[in-house]
């Protein structure tokens, strides 16, 4: 079973946790910059959630279109898509999006992810920005693929 769907929006990243002392007190906390996002990810993830749950081992793709920067518009160019080599990072963009999915029921644990595939780049003129998301059950390993490592 394969599970592809878009959602669009401007993708953010999973922020750092940040570090607050109030008097003798410290703790930490989520800056919530992503929550908006999330949400996005959460609402379209709804309308094609499985019945079940994903047993065993999973394999997301995840593509990244971010809204192009200015400087980088050029009339030539500007129908092109470009890699996308600024911030946010792509592992802090994939783990804002495995956290929105993974209390839905896509699969169990996040844990369960044993390839991950993240693309990011810029949008061509006229694209939408957002992401592509495919999930579905990771192939099985060869004894010859564990032999060859």
């Amino acid at each position: 079973m394969t599970i592809a769907f878009f959602v669009a929006g401007h993708p953010k990243g999973q922020p750092r946790p940040r570090a607050v002392r109030r008097g003798a007190h410290a703790g930490v906390y989520d800056p919530g910059t992503a929550d908006a996002w999330k949400s996005a990810v959460r609402d379209d993830a709804l309308r094609n959630r499985p019945s079940q749950p994903m047993d065993g081992p999973v394999a997301v793709s995840l593509t990244f279109i971010i809204p192009r920067a200015k400087s980088r518009v050029r009339k030539a160019t500007a129908h092109l898509p470009l890699w996308h080599d600024g911030k946010p990072d792509a592992d802090n963009l994939a783990k804002a999006v495995l956290d929105a999915l993974t209390p839905l029921g896509f699969f169990g644990d996040d844990a369960q992810v044993v390839r991950l595939t993240t693309d990011k780049r810029s949008a061509a003129q006229g694209e939408r920005t957002g992401c592509h998301i495919v999930i579905h059950p990771a192939p099985q390993l060869t004894e010859t693929a564990e032999a060859s490592r």
